[in-house]
């Protein structure tokens, strides 16, 4: 009697737009459970897949139907469970991309590539198990508001959105949830996420240090991409199979398996680096909450300045809005050892000579600080020498040939440079149009701020009657493996009097000795047609301010000096509601202002947005894809058009309309109801497909869907 193969259903990366469906059937030689990770033919490769859940997964073929067989299955690696599968699928349906892109996505890059028979050699190879050690934690004290937000996150469902001041010891109230979860049950599991790879390194060092010695080396991995792909692919084993305890990662570490989660902690998680903003544009905090809801897991949103969308959520009940939000609020407004917060100080920079960059007032101010031995911190949110260079003759600029941008002036190696498509040409020594020498730099960047810094400094010494020192810190600086570590150290260490970097170093970095915080050019953002610009504006400069006057001990020392932590603002405006709110730090106040504006323009948190933006070769392309597609979608009468929920606005270009010689537009999508606007957007999909494939739009590159986007 013939043996009839199983039927199985793969989930699995097909081609974009392919129109082939979320899964596809293979024929196995047994039956395999949800979640079994396979080798399977697709076209003329060989790809990894994931068996997924389907309704008849086994059985007889269909009578002179015929089936590719599966390649191999990946028998060391146990199954994926339900609640990650069910993750993957609302991520894939949430943000409308496809199940297999999703699913491929969130495992290893490595794994993709192993044969069965080399992860099977590569399983073989001794793993360090996460176990009981002898040595207690050593805790820290907490403060009375550390132990009443423990107590609650302990004591309550959640989720929790912990609103602390910058050195209110917010890390400290996730170790001890942390811990606490551990030692409870030997087999749960901890998620802890960071917006940026460079705050892995010190968020790890105080979770091994802390964990180490009770649970063992193993116990705590870290995920993100900055490591190899054989460092992901060990880590994620070591997460899939229960032996890491703790797991520490990006936005990426959101999709980790974790068979044991119980916790999620997700820090600064106003940051919008949560934010994928390639591929499938996810936000990792918005699933961290559905995951821990999914899987009955405790879910910990810290920030000192909460995304609005979470202030509102985490709403205190009011005899107007008596639910309330779904968050629980916990409040740490006091700093760690009574520290206090920097005393913010404003200049009037039309009081100052023109095209002045330091102010006399700040200046001086850093210059005291370098004699007695601490340190300033100088923030400029762009890197580079100058944003352009210009021809005075014939006002001839640094163009990028290919972007609608101009091409950064870097003198460190005296190139211009597309930082939006990496286009790279030595500086002329005369205009290209005119011949003239006489071209100039625009504006600055931190390379120039580093350079007119060592000028007006050079004559200041340090307590030991050297020199003043100054350090830059961007993403040109780090490119090195291990450079940004480097640096960072140099600073701790106090070999550095003025650190001179972009947002990178205002986020999260514990430095000890830095009493001085600056913003010198902040006014860009102030008038921005994003509606977003001004809470990103505050939050970093909260952050940065943060950044001073965190050693309460040292600031005690120094008080015999007169120092207090300070931040300068330099602006046109000093007198705009974000540096009102900014020089009281307060925070709640400039929530309210923001969340009054936006719900009377019906905006986010009151309001449900997505984009469909439609790269092509001319503009005209782009936004007759667009224009078609919405015309389409009114003649189908989609759910949301024919009542009004769901407003379409007209297609518009991209703020950089086009990049790599790529042309860029985008229309807006909106409701006051997030479930319409989903019902909308999956109703549309086939309308986007069929359109995409009339002959008139054949000159489109590719489109896409944004979910909930953050920039517009």
């Amino acid at each position: 009697m013939p043996i009839h193969p199983a039927i199985v259903q793969v989930a699995l990366h097909t081609p974009s737009h392919s129109g082939v469906g979320d899964l596809l059937s293979y024929a196995s030689e047994r039956p395999l459970a949800p979640g079994t990770l396979v080798r399977v033919p697709l076209g003329t490769r060989e790809v990894l897949g994931v068996v997924w859940d389907a309704d008849e997964a086994t059985g007889e073929l269909p009578e002179g139907a015929t089936l590719r067989s599966i390649a191999g299955v990946l028998d060391g690696v146990a199954p994926l469970d339900l609640p990650w599968r069910r993750l993957v699928a609302f991520a894939a349906r949430y943000y409308q991309r496809a199940l297999g892109e999703i699913a491929t996505a969130a495992l290893p890059p490595q794994l993709r590539d192993l044969r069965p028979e080399q992860l099977a050699r590569r399983l073989r190879r001794p793993v360090k198990a996460a176990g009981d050690n002898a040595d207690a934690i050593q805790n820290i004290a907490l403060t009375a508001e550390q132990e009443s937000a423990r107590a609650r996150i302990s004591s309550e469902t959640g989720p929790f959105l912990l609103f602390g001041s910058t050195g209110s010891g917010k890390t400290e109230v996730y170790l001890r949830c942390v811990q606490e979860m551990l030692e409870a049950d030997p087999t749960t599991q901890a998620l802890v996420m960071v917006p940026e790879i460079n705050l892995t390194p010190q968020l790890e060092e105080r979770f091994v240090g802390r964990f180490a010695p009770r649970f063992g080396a193993g116990a705590v991995v870290s995920l993100h991409s900055g490591m190899t792909n054989p460092q992901r692919l060990k880590s994620w084993l070591a997460a899939h199979s229960g032996t890491a305890r703790i797991v520490l990662g990006t936005r990426m570490a959101v999709f980790a398996s974790l068979p044991g989660l119980k916790l999620i902690v997700v820090d600064e998680e106003h940051d919008p680096s949560y934010k994928q903003q390639e591929g499938a544009r996810y936000s990792a905090r918005d699933l961290a909450i559905w995951r821990g809801r999914e899987q009955g897991a405790k879910v910990l949103l810290g920030s000192a300045t909460p995304s609005l969308e979470s202030w509102y959520a985490s709403r205190p009940p009011t005899p107007e809005d008596p639910e309330g939000g779904r968050y629980v609020r916990l409040h740490m407004p006091s700093r760690i050892g009574a520290g206090a917060l920097a005393r913010v100080r404003r200049v009037d920079m039309n009081q100052q000579p023109r095209r002045a960059v330091f102010s006399a007032p700040l200046l001086a101010a850093i210059t005291e600080r370098v004699a007695r031995g601490e340190q300033s911190m100088i923030l400029l949110n762009r890197r580079g020498y100058a944003p352009v260079l210009h021809c005075v003759d014939c006002g001839w600029k640094s163009d990028c040939p290919h972007c609608s941008a101009h091409q950064v002036f870097h003198k460190t190696d005296r190139t211009l440079r597309c930082h939006h498509c990496g286009y790279t040409v030595r500086v002329p020594y005369h205009c290209p149009t005119c011949g003239s020498p006489d071209i100039h730099p625009m504006g600055r960047g931190t390379e120039q701020l580093e350079e007119q810094l060592g000028a007006l400094l050079s004559e200041v010494l340090r307590p030991d009657r050297t020199p003043a020192r100054i350090a830059r810190i961007d993403a040109d600086t780090t490119k090195a493996k291990g450079a940004l570590e480097a640096q960072l150290a140099q600073v701790h260490s106090g070999e550095v009097d003025v650190l001179v970097g972009t947002q990178m170093i205002a986020k999260g970095h514990d430095f000890r000795r830095i009493t001085l915080v600056a913003a010198v050019q902040p006014d860009g953002a102030l008038f921005s047609s994003d509606f977003r610009a001004s809470e990103r504006l505050f939050a970093l400069l909260m952050q940065a301010a943060g950044r001073a006057g965190r050693d309460a001990a040292y600031m005690a020392a120094q008080a015999v000096h007169g120092t207090q932590p300070e931040m300068w603002v330099q602006s046109f405006h000093p007198q705009h509601a974000v540096f009102e709110a900014l020089r009281t730090h307060d925070y709640p106040a400039f929530a309210a202002q923001q969340l009054k504006e936006r719900e009377e323009a019906a905006m986010p948190p009151f309001a449900y947005q997505a984009l469909v933006r439609a790269d092509a070769r001319t503009q005209d392309v782009a936004q007759g894809f667009l224009t078609a597609a919405t015309a389409a979608a009114h003649a189908t009468g989609l759910p949301g058009l024919p009542d009004g929920t769901v407003i379409l606005f007209p297609p518009v270009p991209l703020t950089i309309q086009r990049v790599a010689n790529v042309e860029r537009a985008q229309m807006l999508m909106e409701s006051s109801s997030r479930a319409a606007l989903q019902r909308f957007l999956a109703a549309w999909q086939p309308v986007l497909q069929t359109t995409r494939s009339q002959s008139e739009h054949k000159g489109l590159i590719r489109w896409l869907v944004d979910v909930d986007p953050l920039a517009i």
